[in-house]
C-alpha cells in the first residue's frame, strides 16, 4: 500500500493557520482582561525564555557544545536595544523593528568575536571561557555608568514589548532555527555534534560552522534581551549574572537537548511554575469546601506557596532522574507528521476491514 504524505504547500498552510490561531487566542486573552496582570506579564516572560532556550539549543543541543555565557549576549542586546529606543530617533513602529535588529546584530558580532577563539576549545574549557565572557560583560556594564546607568540601572526605557511583538519574535526565531537545521548547513552542524573528527575529514569546515551557529544563537539572545528591556522599562546589571545562563541551560536540558518543541514546553513550564505555586494560596475555589477540609487544603496550599522554590528545585531533580534525556529527548513536534500517521492508521484499518469482509 502506498503511504500517504501531506503535500508541502498544505503543510505550510496548516502551520500558518495554527500560528495565526494561537496569535488570535493569545491577543484575545491579553486584551480582554481575562488574564490577571501578573499572568499576562508571565506570558510575555515565557516568550523571552522560549527565544533564549531555542537559541541556546542551537549551540548546546544541535552543535553539541557547552556555552555558559548566554546571559552575556542577552545583556548586550538588552542595553543596545534600550539605549537605541531611549534615543527616540525613529517613530515607534520603525524604532521597534530597527532596535531589535540592531540589538541582535551587535550581540551576533560579540558572538563572532568570542566564538572564533572560544570554539577551538571543547567541553569544560569552552564552558569556562564563555562563563568568563558573560561575567566580563556584566562588569563592563557596571563600570560605564554614563552609557549604561551602571549599578543604579538604566531607567526610562520605552515599553515596546507587547504580546504581539514578543509573539512575532518567538515565531521568527523558531522558524529561522528550524529552516537552518533543515538546510545543508544544519546537517553540517549535526555532523559536528555526532563526530567532529569525521566531519572535518569529510571536508566540513568545523570552525566556520561552529562560529556561524554561535553567532546565530547570539543574535536571537540579543533580540530576547531587547524584548526583556522593553518589558521591564529598567535594566540592572545583576539581571544578567551567572545564574541567568544556568537557568537558560536548565530549560534546554529539561526540554531535551536538540528538541525545539522540548525547549518551548520547558520554557513555558519553568517560567510559569513559580507564579502558579505562589497563586495557590489565593485559590478561591477552596472557600466552597466544607469546614475542616477548607482549613486543611488552605494550609497545604499556603505551605506550597511559601516553599515554592524548594518544591520547584525538587521537581526539577525528580524530572531529570525520571527522564534524563529531557521531556522530549530529541523529538521535534510536527503537526503534519501526526496527521499523516492518523490517516495511515485509518487507511490500514479500512484495508484490513475490507480484506476481512472479502474473505
Amino acid at each position: 500500500m502506498k503511504q500517504f504524505h501531506i503535500p508541502m504547500p498544505v503543510r505550510y498552510g496548516m502551520n500558518t493557520i495554527l500560528i495565526i490561531a494561537l496569535l488570535l487566542v493569545g491577543h484575545l486573552l491579553m486584551e480582554s482582561g481575562v488574564l490577571p496582570r501578573a499572568h499576562a506579564n508571565n506570558v510575555i516572560q515565557v516568550g523571552f525564555f522560549i527565544i533564549l532556550a531555542v537559541s541556546l539549543n542551537l549551540t548546546a543541543g544541535y552543535l553539541g557544545q557547552l556555552p555558559l555565557g548566554h546571559a552575556g549576549f542577552m545583556a548586550v542586546g538588552a542595553y543596545v536595544g534600550a539605549i537605541f529606543w531611549r534615543s527616540g530617533l525613529l517613530p515607534d513602529g520603525a524604532s521597534i523593528v530597527v532596535g531589535l535588529l540592531f540589538a541582535g546584530l551587535v550581540a551576533a558580532l560579540f558572538g563572532v568575536m568570542i566564538g572564533i577563539p572560544a570554539l577551538r576549545l571543547r567541553g569544560d574549557y569552552l564552558a569556562i571561557i564563555t562563563l568568563g565572557f558573560g561575567e566580563m560583560i556584566r562588569v563592563l556594564i557596571n563600570n560605564i555608568p554614563t552609557v549604561t546607568g551602571g549599578a543604579q540601572g538604566l531607567l526610562g526605557i520605552p515599553r515596546h514589548s507587547s504580546f504581539l511583538v514578543v509573539y512575532i519574535c518567538v515565531v521568527i526565531t523558531c522558524v529561522a532555527v528550524h529552516m537552518l537545521m533543515k538546510s545543508r548547513h544544519g546537517r553540517a552542524i549535526l555532523s559536528i555534534r555526532e563526530n567532529e573528527i569525521a566531519a572535518e575529514s569529510c571536508g566540513i569546515n568545523t570552525t566556520y560552522y561552529k562560529v556561524m551557529a554561535f553567532a546565530f544563537s547570539a543574535f536571537f539572545a540579543g533580540v530576547a534581551g531587547a524584548l526583556f528591556a522593553g518589558n521591564l522599562g529598567i535594566l540592572v546589571p545583576g539581571e544578567f549574572g551567572f545564574m541567568t545562563s544556568i537557568n537558560i541551560l536548565m530549560i534546554v536540558v529539561l526540554g531535551g537537548m536538540g528538541s525545539m518543541a522540548g525547549a518551548v514546553i520547558a520554557a513555558a513550564i519553568l517560567t510559569s511554575l513559580p507564579l502558579v505555586m505562589q497563586g495557590l494560596a489565593h485559590f478561591h475555589v477552596i472557600s466552597y469546601l466544607p469546614g475542616a477540609s477548607e482549613h486543611i487544603v488552605r494550609y497545604i496550599l499556603q505551605w506550597i506557596a511559601q516553599h515554592r522554590m524548594i518544591i520547584y528545585a525538587l521537581l526539577l531533580i525528580i524530572a531529570m532522574i525520571a527522564k534524563p534525556t529531557g521531556l522530549l529527548g530529541n523529538y521535534d513536534f510536527s503537526l503534519s507528521r501526526i496527521l499523516e500517521k492518523l490517516i495511515r492508521r485509518r487507511n490500514v484499518g479500512k484495508a484490513e476491514k475490507g480484506g476481512a469482509d472479502h474473505g
